[in-house]
């Protein structure tokens, strides 16, 4: 499995429960997410070796377009109840195949595009559903590490390739 992260050319990442701990706090300017420093450091490591990275959420709040500008990433499929077919198009506009993907989600929704995905991992803390059916689970929860845990990963083998 983790032989295969050579082969990876897009790193795609559910958001809520993956990049935050699945928590929504909301107040008078609307939803809050609180995100990982460590996990931010780890995408920020990875884009500067001009590795693609998107965000495949369901939702689309103003707070993850912000994470997303402030780590450079500018793939977004924000608001995709239908994440196979966002991921799809992702290969298709990337002209890369779903092999080379790697997709991190935590819930059953994330369940057709973690099957689509060459790659699939998830956080420590995701639905048994989805660590049933992932190749890679991480040690740390969502929000807490697992993304950089995951591109600790990814870097290990992008550099050994």
């Amino acid at each position: 499995m983790t032989d295969r992260l050579g082969s990876i050319r897009l790193l795609a990442l559910d958001v809520d429960g993956v990049l935050t701990d699945g928590g929504l706090h909301y107040g008078p300017q609307g939803v809050v997410q609180r995100f990982s420093s460590k996990d931010g450091a780890a995408i920020i490591r990875l884009r500067k070796m001009d590795f693609p990275v998107a965000l495949v959420s369901f939702r689309d709040f103003p707070a993850t377009r912000r994470r997303a500008a402030d780590l450079g990433i500018d793939i977004l499929c924000l608001g995709s109840s239908e994440k196979a077919a966002a991921l799809e198009g992702l290969c298709a506009h990337l002209s890369i195949e779903p092999s080379a993907v790697l997709f991190m989600g935590d819930g059953p929704m994330d369940l057709p595009a973690l099957e689509l995905a060459g790659v699939s991992a998830c956080p420590a803390d995701a639905h048994p559903m989805v660590m049933a059916e992932c190749d890679i689970v991480t040690e740390a929860p969502g929000g807490h590490g697992a993304v950089g845990e995951l591109v600790d990963m990814l870097l290990e083998r992008i550099s050994d390739d």
